[in-house]
């Protein structure tokens, strides 16, 4: 019988590939709950081998005896050490256990042992691989983007991705002040007064309890921001340090352009990506549009629009998919538009489009137009896209039209067309919505 189970536990073992398969297959190999921890040196505390949860405090556990190796027994629970070189490395814990279970079990411990050693060692390679991966998003979104209105979002998205388990404020200094960017609100007090003692140095500050971390945001030479991290378990350990310091050197470097693009941008009138009117560029349009509009008694319409679940597939193909997806975007519209229609880039994946000399039916017309066009066009990402098998993807956009009137105010024009466009993608996407009062 011992014989039988060992061999099937020896090829179940040979099978599994994640954490979660080996504790279930102990589990249904024993008949027992059972559970594996792992010791972790960085903090001096043993984790959950699946989940990486912090082990209980208030469990009776004689960690003397099993850090020696040898098993111990507590409320008919059998903690089993793993060892490496005779050094504790975790334990197996088996509820209801039998002298049958806890037999099989000092046979088959090192074949177990280096399975788990093997599993810990992928996942790390694995979480290198993530890391660097990151640092290559956060690289690409330099190369396009300049806007930190959109580059902001991406960055704390990828930061709260990588690192697990954390709370990520990102703050830049403004006047002298240290203004939160991303996301909407910090209601941690300590955050915000430990911000006033940072200095333009890259050494990252610590709180007492090592589960708070202030990564300074630095450019020659000068503070120009912060990237905090609040643990919601465990201290931080060496390891995420360094790969928060990292990141953080990265995203220093991506805000930095960004804000010597802004202001190179201020003079500029085309968005780099799309080749569109930017948004400043189109907000001196618009005035001249409506007071056109007004002197010649002629009728002036704006369309919204925006690119639907757009944030999905930057987190499904990458950001460079999704810069390729607005270039071609960009190229379908203007292929529909008249020379005198004006279209812009107005922020992300929002576009805006001023037709002069347009009634709202005529606009409902050049908005389906749009809609349709994009919606049939199949878009080959496999050059920006070669990690993923997907090789094409189709895309739909979301619009909203408001006609002006002469008693609106100039930012009306724009400010009803987005209500229009907000309830065409909250009820359905994928379609052409026309403001009503």
């Amino acid at each position: 019988m011992l014989t039988e189970k060992l061999k099937i536990l020896t090829k179940t073992l040979i099978e599994c590939e994640t954490t979660d398969d080996v504790v279930n297959s102990l589990t249904d190999l024993f008949g027992r709950k059972v559970r594996i921890f792992i010791f972790d040196p960085d903090v001096n505390t043993l984790r959950n081998f699946s989940k990486s949860w912090k082990l209980s405090e208030n469990m009776d556990i004689d960690f003397e005896k099993i850090f020696s190796g040898k098993i111990s027994i507590q409320n008919n629970t059998l903690y089993f050490p793993i060892m490496k070189h005779q050094r504790f490395i975790g334990l197996i814990a088996i509820e209801k256990y039998t002298n049958e279970i806890k037999n099989l079990l000092e046979i088959a411990i090192y074949s177990i042992s280096l399975k788990i050693e093997n599993i810990i060692l992928s996942t790390k390679m694995q979480k290198d691989v993530e890391f660097h991966d990151s640092m290559k998003n956060i690289a690409k979104i330099i190369e396009t983007q300049y806007e930190l209105n959109y580059i902001l979002p991406i960055i704390g998205e990828i930061l709260d991705t990588f690192i697990s388990n954390h709370l990520i404020y990102i703050f830049l200094k403004e006047n002298g002040k240290f203004k939160l960017e991303w996301p909407s609100a910090c209601l941690d007090n300590n955050i915000i007064k430990t911000l006033k003692d940072l200095k333009a140095d890259n050494t990252p500050i610590l709180s007492e309890d090592q589960k708070t971390g202030y990564f300074p945001l630095i450019n020659e030479n000068s503070l120009i921001g912060c990237i905090v991290t609040k643990s919601m378990d465990a201290p931080l350990i060496p390891r995420e340090i360094e790969y928060l310091q990292q990141l953080t050197t990265q995203a220093s470097t991506t805000i930095h352009r960004a804000n010597v693009y802004a202001e190179i941008l201020k003079h500029a009138t085309l968005d780099a990506l799309t080749g569109f009117y930017n948004r400043r560029q189109m907000e001196e349009r618009i005035k001249q549009e409506v007071a056109s509009a007004k002197r010649k008694h002629t009728s002036l319409c704006a369309i919204m629009i925006d690119i639907d679940y757009f944030k999905k597939v930057n987190d499904t193909y990458g950001h460079a998919a999704g810069d390729y997806i607005l270039k071609t975007v960009s190229k379908i519209m203007r292929s529909q538009l008249r020379e005198y229609d004006i279209a812009a880039r107005y922020g992300g994946e929002e576009f805006a489009i001023l037709l002069p000399f347009t009634e709202e039916d005529e606009a409902v017309m050049v908005a389906e137009r749009l809609r349709k066009s994009v919606e049939n066009k199949i878009i080959d990402i496999e050059k920006v896209n070669s990690k993923n098998n997907t090789k094409t993807i189709s895309v739909t956009i979301s619009l909203g039209i408001y006609k002006f009137k002469n008693t609106d105010k100039i930012s009306d024009l724009l400010i009803n067309a987005d209500k229009a466009l907000y309830n065409a993608k909250e009820t359905g996407r994928n379609q052409v919505i026309v403001y009503k009062e």
